[in-house]
C-alpha cells in the first residue's frame, strides 16, 4: 500500500494489498478491520434506537471504544508478524499471539453489543446490527484459529480465545433470531 498504515490508504489499495504476495495485510490484520466494521455497525444501528431506550448511549459510546481498539491492531498485526518473521523470539511470538487474543476479547463484546440492539433497538436497522454480530464472530473465530496455530500446547490463552469466539457466535445467534422475530 501506498501509505505506512492500512487506515490511511484508500479501500481500495487495501483490497489490492490483501491479494498481493506479500504477508501483510493477512488474516490478522483483515480481521481487525473487519471488527471495526462490525464495531461500527453496532454503534450506527443503537443510534437509531429510541431516544428513551436506557442502554442507547451506553453502546453507542461502548462500541465507539472498541472500534477505536480494534483499528490499530490492523497495523499492529502486521508489523507484530514482519517481526516474528524476521526473527523468532519470545518476544515476536508472544506478539503474534496477543493481538488476534486482544481481537476475540473485543470481537466477543462486539458481538454482545450488537445482539443487544438487535433485540431491543430499532427493527428497521435490527439487520445491520445483526450484520455487525455476524462479523464480530467471524472476527472472533478467525482470531481463536490463529492464536491456535501460535500457542504451544496447554497455552491457556488458546483456551480463552476458543471461549470468546465462542460467546460471540451465540450472541450472533441471538441477534439473527432478533432479527426476524
Amino acid at each position: 500500500m501506498g501509505s505506512s498504515s492500512f487506515l490511511d490508504g484508500s479501500l481500495k489499495e487495501l483490497l489490492d494489498a490483501v491479494p498481493a504476495r506479500t504477508p501483510a495485510p493477512g488474516g490478522g490484520a483483515v480481521a481487525a478491520i473487519a471488527l471495526s466494521l462490525a464495531a461500527g455497525l453496532t454503534a450506527m444501528a443503537a443510534r437509531f434506537a429510541a431516544d428513551d431506550w436506557e442502554r442507547r448511549a451506553e453502546i453507542v459510546g461502548r462500541a465507539e471504544e472498541l472500534r477505536a481498539r480494534a483499528e490499530p491492531l490492523a497495523d499492529a498485526d502486521a508489523e507484530a508478524y514482519a517481526a516474528f518473521m524476521a526473527e523468532r523470539t519470545e518476544e515476536t511470538v508472544d506478539r503474534i499471539i496477543a493481538i488476534p487474543l486482544e481481537l476475540a476479547e473485543i470481537a466477543a463484546e462486539v458481538a454482545e453489543l450488537a445482539a443487544a440492539v438487535a433485540a431491543d433497538g430499532n427493527p428497521n436497522v435490527s439487520g445491520d446490527a445483526a450484520a455487525g454480530a455476524d462479523l464480530a464472530a467471524a472476527v472472533a473465530s478467525i482470531a481463536a484459529r490463529l492464536v491456535a496455530i501460535n500457542a504451544v500446547e496447554g497455552d491457556a490463552r488458546v483456551r480463552d480465545a476458543h471461549r470468546d469466539a465462542a460467546e460471540a457466535a451465540q450472541a450472533a445467534a441471538r441477534a439473527a433470531v432478533s432479527d426476524v422475530s
